[in-house]
């Protein structure tokens, strides 16, 4: 006789360690250990390098809301990517509640070694589905940024590839520029 399968509620995330990153994706929790050091560089320095001109407007046009490691909760599901940005006409205020029911308009991914497998294969088809209009992957061992748009039929379309230390305008902060060399600084 088989056993009926047990699905992983969001009791489970809640009752998960502090020092690990709890997700719940089609059911099945899923933990990882809190990032390392290029991972959580890669993650600061992206946000740095959107948050003046984006998030406060300044030197950039603003119009959004840039936050780190958000609690998103996408119908039963609850991911927490690296970075999430939502366009301020979509979101002016943030919500009084510990996470967001509301998906974003951008979202950004560093891939470490034991993170890459489960943020392209299940989180990426996740967040098409949940009409996130922008995905960038970073990858800080190859020095690489992928950025993708969502297209028509939910299906993501790689747009850009970026490598190594150039200056790049990736959608949708295109208005700025900024030098991939950031993220990988030591």
């Amino acid at each position: 006789m088989n056993a009926a399968l047990k699905f992983a509620t969001y009791q489970d995330v809640l009752d998960a360690p502090g020092h690990v990153v709890t997700e719940l994706a089609h059911g099945v929790l899923n933990t990882q250990p809190r990032p390392g050091p290029r991972h959580a560089r890669a993650a600061g320095r992206t946000l740095t390098s959107l948050d003046d001109p984006f998030d406060f407007g300044r030197n950039g046009p603003g119009g959004w809301l840039i936050l780190t490691e958000p609690e998103l909760h996408l119908g039963r599901d609850v991911l927490v990517p690296d970075l999430a940005g939502w366009r301020r006409e979509r979101m002016p205020k943030l919500p009084d509640t510990a996470f967001f029911e509301l998906a974003p308009d951008w979202l950004c991914e560093v891939l470490s070694p034991s993170t890459a497998r489960f943020d392209r294969a299940v989180k990426m088809p996740m967040y098409a589905q949940a009409g996130v209009g922008f995905l960038w992957l970073i990858e800080p061992s190859s020095k690489t940024l992928e950025v993708y748009a969502l297209q028509p039929g939910k299906k993501w379309l790689l747009v850009d590839t970026f490598a190594g230390e150039e200056t790049v305008r990736p959608v949708p902060f295109d208005a700025v520029p900024f030098n991939l060399s950031d993220l990988w600084a030591e």
